[in-house]
């Protein structure tokens, strides 16, 4: 089901009057947030400057030794990111990533202009794109199958909320497969170019009725009973159209690294709390 994409801000400004409306005290809500908001942010820098690992890592031998504590589990909760280490061994990663530059080299992906390909992250400032609209090379395909990912995954699904009161929200041990790009930053390349972004909805978080269901509990007046990992009415949630919006429901988004990486590395970049989406969802 698609959004009504007509008189998009009179549509928002009518859905937050009524949610003042319902919720009087909402500001006070935001404000208190904000300081709640600034002792994590200034929790999360003091550990980086002590050299803490900030998201919280995962050994994947200890998810099939079912031996993940509740600690971490909390943390990861916490955070809303997790590192998996060794679901793939060195030497695979390794040969998957020599397979995808030969595979890229052997088809002149860099050489040729084909005007039937998905431009949308190679039109970025970069003589060599560090994002490939690959999808369907053997690495690729190998990774996506493997028994290991499809384990990872599915205690990852598990650490959800996904099913209650006899009402299952969606199966944790139940994959789809996700096709996705690649991605190979060449060292010291600064030019990927993407702003900050939310993926899984912008707009659509206030004007498709399912999202509102998802944070009702955060414009009620107990707001910090908002459950991030609730997955009631997520598999539902409306979209926008576009090629270039992935609107199925996805418990995470993340990568599978084939290269050494580390913090300020050229990595993935996020915020790592989950009281984020409460900041932008209750922001005045």
């Amino acid at each position: 089901m698609s959004i009504d994409t007509t008189n998009i801000p009179e549509q928002i400004i009518a859905l937050k009057r009524r949610i003042h409306e319902q919720c009087p005290n909402i500001t006070e809500h935001f404000r208190e947030l904000e300081t709640i908001l600034a002792e994590e942010i200034d929790s999360i820098e003091s550990a980086s400057k002590r050299g803490e690992s900030v998201i919280p890592e995962i050994a994947y031998s200890d998810i099939v030794a079912n031996q993940v504590d509740d600690t971490t589990i909390k943390a990861v909760k916490r955070r809303g990111a997790v590192v998996v280490r060794g679901v793939f061994t060195k030497e695979k990663a390794s040969w998957w990533y020599e397979e995808l530059e030969r595979y890229l080299e052997t088809n002149g992906y860099f050489e040729q202009d084909d005007p039937e390909l998905d431009h949308y992250f190679s039109d970025l400032k970069a003589d060599r794109p560090q994002i490939c609209a690959v999808y369907w090379s053997k690495p690729q395909v190998e990774a996506r199958q493997s028994p290991n990912l499809d384990q990872t995954r599915s205690f990852l699904n598990r650490l959800w909320n996904y099913q209650e009161n006899g009402t299952q929200y969606f199966d944790p041990d139940r994959e789809c497969t996700y096709v996705d790009r690649v991605r190979m930053r060449q060292p010291g390349d600064t030019s990927l170019g993407l702003s900050p972004h939310i993926d899984g909805g912008s707009i659509e978080r206030w004007l498709g009725d399912n999202y509102q269901q998802v944070y009702r509990s955060l414009f009620s007046s107990n707001w910090k009973s908002y459950n991030p990992f609730n997955g009631a009415f997520r598999p539902e949630v409306e979209g926008i159209d576009s090629p270039a919006v992935c609107r199925a429901f996805r418990t995470w988004q993340g990568w599978t690294a084939l290269t050494k990486q580390g913090p300020g590395d050229g990595t993935l970049q996020l915020i790592p709390t989950t009281l984020s989406i409460d900041y932008v969802m209750l922001r005045p």
